[in-house]
């Protein structure tokens, strides 16, 4: 069964998820199927964003992350990362594309 998944994520502990986790909902429907990070976007190894990957999509599934840069920072890295994703058979949709 095809899942919508979101993913938000913020550089720190003080910053606020409400304006992107609002904006995701618009698309996905369960806020539990809404992953979110704490974490500097220097690399990947953030728990949410790696439990997302690694356990919960699937082919068919698609991803909805509300501007690029809320993926990642490294350009190369995110380069990577949609690949994999591409060849996972797993949609990437960015809400806010310039």
């Amino acid at each position: 069964m095809e899942k919508i998944y979101g993913y938000a994520r913020v550089s720190t502990r003080e910053q606020n998820l409400d304006r992107q986790i609002l904006a995701l909902r618009q698309y996905v429907k369960d806020d539990r199927d809404i992953i979110t990070d704490k974490e500097s976007g220097k690399d990947f190894d953030r728990p949410g964003y790696r439990s997302l990957r690694d356990t919960l999509l699937r082919a068919g599934d698609t991803l909805i992350i509300k501007s690029l840069d809320r993926l990642g920072r490294n350009k190369e890295q995110m380069k990577n990362e949609v690949q994999w994703f591409n060849t996972h058979g797993i949609r990437l949709k960015v809400i806010a594309l310039p």
